[in-house]
């Protein structure tokens, strides 16, 4: 079971979500404003958010900002806005995932599940009882250490998303090898859930942004146009 907190100002949409997930175990509080849900984050966090994107007193992109800066918790934005420039803006703000209205229940549900998956894999490797079964992988000027979620750059801290870690970490683990963007979504996504293009390119161009506010001339991680991405030793 998680604790699920879900925030949207349609009560419909709150009702049938919060009886999908409670009746797969589930523990959902629901907020209507952006303004009371952040509060609510902030004060419990949960094991996972879904935010909707328009909503009174405060957006979902602004409570994802606020919230994304203090806390790793994983994020799904949902959106009745069919447009690319919300979706990559969601993704460089730190959501986890990303789903249009209307949306089937049982996708949800999927995404809902491999969100989680990751999430607690990554807190199964921070465990100190599971200390030393995983290594750090060292390439050129980049650490990550999967026990502890730490990514450095020339030593210094890069905070990454979990889903952005585990893709980096499939990136790091063969310099020079291409990934494609189906190879990358399998490394960070569970098989039944489906992801497009954009989102992967997303989440790459987001990581980009952050080790470049680190090093301004970064470029470990290259693009192949229409084959995918490789990670570069320097």
């Amino acid at each position: 079971m998680a604790k699920i907190t879900l925030i949207d100002d349609d009560e419909n949409i709150v009702a049938s979500v919060s009886l999908a997930l409670e009746s797969h175990g589930h523990a959902v509080k629901a907020y209507y404003d952006g303004l009371s849900g952040l509060q609510a984050l902030e004060n419990d966090p949960p094991d996972l958010a879904i935010l909707d994107v328009k909503m009174p007193r405060m957006d979902g992109m602004e409570v994802l900002k606020r919230f994304r800066a203090t806390h790793e918790t994983p994020v799904i934005i949902l959106t009745s806005k069919d447009d690319e420039i919300d979706e990559i803006l969601g993704f460089n703000l730190g959501a986890d995932d990303y789903m249009h209205k209307p949306f089937s229940q049982r996708l949800l549900i999927e995404r809902v599940k491999a969100v989680l998956r990751r999430g607690r894999a990554n807190e199964e490797d921070k465990d100190p009882a599971n200390a030393g079964q995983s290594k750090a992988i060292k390439r050129g000027r980049l650490t990550l250490d999967s026990a502890r979620h730490d990514c450095l750059w020339d030593g210094k801290p890069v905070k990454l998303t979990v889903t952005e870690f585990l893709l980096l970490q499939s990136l790091a683990q063969r310099p020079g090898f291409v990934k494609s963007r189906d190879n990358l979504m399998d490394a960070a996504y569970d098989d039944q859930v489906y992801v497009d293009d954009r989102t992967i390119d997303s989440h790459v161009k987001r990581m980009r942004k952050k080790f470049r506010q680190v090093d301004p001339e970064f470029d470990a991680i290259e693009t192949l146009y229409g084959v995918g991405y490789r990670y570069r030793e320097i």
